[in-house]
């Protein structure tokens, strides 16, 4: 039996033992709603005693928590092997000098066509001299905008 098969199983297995935590732990009544028996309701009279189903079922629970726990451990062991198994077949490894830096040239041959990119034109603008350059003391006016004297609302009659 192979590791892929070993894996299958044990993934199938944790599913089911996954959903069957989530049945019983949804089953399984709060601890406030067993007060209700410690003043004779009747619970004496259930399937499972006085004690009710809650010993059997926290046991249960217990058993597929452990089961749960068990069956991952397992398949962490069967990923470990059949990582093992890859590397041991030859899969070549990445040494740091055969991966490309973005720092590195990329050559160009003089024979590529590169007639359908166009051509980038970069316009070059000059910075500003200090005396176009606004201070941080003096008042900028948008002409655009109107100050709150000017236009604005009508003039109140």
């Amino acid at each position: 039996m192979g590791i892929e098969t070993i894996e299958l199983v044990l993934r199938v297995a944790l599913v089911i033992d996954a959903l069957g935590l989530i049945a019983l732990i949804m089953i399984q009544q709060g601890k406030g709603a067993s007060v209700g028996a410690a003043f004779g309701s009747g619970a004496s009279q259930t399937m499972f005693g006085s004690a009710g189903a809650s010993s059997f079922l926290t046991t249960l629970t217990t058993w597929l928590a452990v089961a749960f726990f068990v069956i991952t451990f397992a398949l962490a062991w069967a990923a470990r092997e059949r990582a093992e198994t890859l590397g041991s077949i030859g899969i070549p490894e990445l040494r740091e000098e055969d991966t490309p830096s973005a720092f590195d040239e990329i050559p160009v041959d003089d024979t590529m066509d590169f007639g359908d990119v166009p051509e980038l034109s970069v316009e070059v603008v000059p910075a500003p001299q200090d005396s176009e350059v606004p201070s941080a003391d003096s008042e900028v006016s948008d002409p655009e905008v109107p100050d709150a004297g000017q236009g604005g609302a009508p003039p109140r009659s």
